[in-house]
C-alpha cells in the first residue's frame, strides 16, 4: 500500500515522501541537493543521497500536523481517524505553517 507526496521547500521540490508496508522513506530530490538555492529540509533531515527510513511517521513531518481542538476539528471535518496522521498531511499538507508544503500523488 504505497502512498506518497512530493515535498517542496518554498518553492522547489526537496523531495518524495513514501508511506510503504515496512514504514516511512523520504528521499532528497537530486536536482534540489545540487541546487544553490536549497537548505535542509529539518535540522534532523541533513541532506543525504541516501534514504531516510523510519517505522513510524518522521517527527519534522508529524510536527507539521494540527493538534488539540483543532485537529479534532480538521478531522471530523474531513472524516479521517486522527491517529492517521499520513493521510492527514496529503489532506492538508498543501498548506502548513512555513517554507515546507506536502502535495499528494496520485
Amino acid at each position: 500500500m504505497d502512498k506518497s507526496a512530493e515535498v517542496y521547500y518554498k518553492d522547489l521540490k526537496a523531495g518524495v515522501l513514501r508511506k510503504t508496508d515496512e514504514g516511512f522513506e523520504f528521499i532528497y530530490d537530486d536536482n534540489y541537493l545540487n541546487s544553490h538555492y536549497s537548505a535542509p529540509i529539518s535540522a534532523t533531515m541533513p541532506f543525504t543521497n541516501k534514504r531516510y527510513f523510519s517505522s513510524e511517521l518522521f517527527p519534522f513531518f508529524e510536527n507539521l500536523l494540527p493538534e488539540g481542538f483543532l485537529l479534532d476539528l480538521i478531522t471530523a471535518k474531513l472524516k479521517i481517524d486522527k491517529n492517521d496522521k499520513f493521510g492527514l498531511l496529503l489532506q492538508i499538507g498543501k498548506d502548513t505553517t512555513g517554507a515546507v508544503s506536502i502535495i499528494a500523488l496520485g
